[in-house]
């Protein structure tokens, strides 16, 4: 039986079927990523998916989607720069690039509170140029949902896909992130997020609900695709980890995995943003570095893949991540390796949990015995964790 929650104009049936609402207008923004950015890595994250849901939307009578500040100078380069990724602008949608003197945010928390006021003044104006009445916000930058005011909205949501005070590389922020967790608490804003260890981290006390990661079904239904030929140069069995090869990953896992097992070839593909971080593995004849692919490249390998990896070190950040990798090795039909992280629990019965990487060599027996998922099992896991069905909860929990 479903819950219904009453919102006024927008009734809406959670769990049930979609149930058809009145149009609204929106407001989406980014967190430190453009729309450039975006396009440039296939509209395959989390925030994007979510963008890609807005624009498409019968929901949605007019969106406003917005960058984070940028650096005037930055800002007067973008058309040259953003030359491969142009907005479709119309008279239902706009992109609102606000521009600022300085290059990044401060890091004192009364001087973000006054720049994020500034922020959503930018957003004001520009929301006024498109014409928008009443709109529901989506932000995806936690000092957004934290420190703009949004009094000229119907309210804003705040979809967080990842800790940001737990975040290594934002260390200098983890004061604000508090801060500004705490404000969204205290509010009453809704809240989605990746995992439950995010919600009890905010704290909400306003309408929250858990939406995990996704996949596109378009990108993973249909026969298998040919392997690309620097993937199949690799003997088999083939074991795949898709990411930033950064702290998340567990390198001295990595080479205890592939020592014990010189059989395995271990495939670690994503940027590398620090070639020392990774340096030990060089050595290792059946190791193998290599740059990220495009979409259509990274579905083919993952669905030639033998098995697939979330090798990942246990710290706060990862405790809170919903991993899109597990989901999209599902997806391709592989068996599943994972270090035991809450948000990894319960997906699938072919996600092998171990304590650590360490443990992984121990296992991959087991996992390669599992074999390739039969297609039925593989397009009923896509069809139960299409990015459209997450977008419904996300964009009812933004009307309620």
């Amino acid at each position: 039986m479903s819950e219904r929650v009453d919102t006024g104009a927008f009734p809406i049936d959670i769990g049930a079927a979609s149930v058809p609402r009145v149009e609204a207008d929106f407001v989406f923004t980014f967190s430190y990523e453009t729309y450039s950015d975006a396009v440039r890595r296939g509209m395959m994250r989390p925030p994007d998916r979510i963008l890609a849901s807005l624009m498409h939307s019968p929901e949605v009578r007019r969106l406003l989607v917005a960058n984070p500040f940028r650096w005037f100078p930055r800002i007067a380069a973008t058309p040259l720069l953003d030359r491969d990724a142009p907005f479709p602008s119309s008279g239902r949608m706009s992109l609102h690039r606000p521009a600022r003197a300085r290059r990044d945010d401060p890091t004192d928390v009364a001087a973000i509170a006054a720049a994020y006021r500034a922020y959503d003044r930018s957003l004001l104006r520009a929301a006024r140029k498109l014409g928008l009445v009443d709109p529901y916000a989506i932000t995806t930058n936690p000092l957004v949902a934290g420190y703009a005011p949004f009094d000229w909205a119907s309210g804003v949501t705040f979809f967080a896909r990842d800790d940001w005070s737990s975040s290594p590389a934002r260390e200098a922020y983890w004061p604000a992130y508090r801060d500004a967790y705490r404000r969204i608490a205290e509010s009453g804003r809704p809240v989605a997020a990746v995992s439950a260890e995010i919600i009890d981290r905010i704290a909400p006390t306003g309408p929250h609900e858990v939406v995990p990661n996704g996949v596109e079904p378009s990108e993973w239904l249909g026969p298998l695709p040919a392997e690309p030929d620097w993937f199949a140069a690799l003997p088999g069995p083939r074991a795949v980890y898709v990411g930033t090869l950064d702290s998340r990953l567990d390198v001295p896992g990595i080479a205890d995995l592939a020592r014990r097992r010189p059989d395995l070839q271990v495939l670690l593909l994503g940027p590398l943003p620090d070639p020392a971080y990774v340096a030990e593995l060089a050595s290792l004849p059946n190791v193998h570095v290599h740059p990220s692919v495009g979409r259509a490249e990274l579905v083919s390998t993952l669905r030639n893949a033998d098995l697939c990896l979330l090798a990942h070190r246990r710290t706060p950040l990862t405790e809170a991540m919903s991993p899109l990798k597990v989901y999209e090795y599902l997806a391709a039909g592989a068996p599943v390796i994972a270090t035991d992280l809450p948000p990894v629990r319960g997906i699938d019965d072919r996600v092998l949990l171990v304590s650590t990487v360490d443990d992984f060599a121990d296992v991959v027996p087991d996992a390669l015995a599992l074999g390739r998922a039969a297609e039925t099992q593989r397009t009923a896991f896509i069809a139960g964790n299409s990015w459209a069905a997450r977008h419904e909860r996300v964009f009812a929990l933004a009307r309620s």
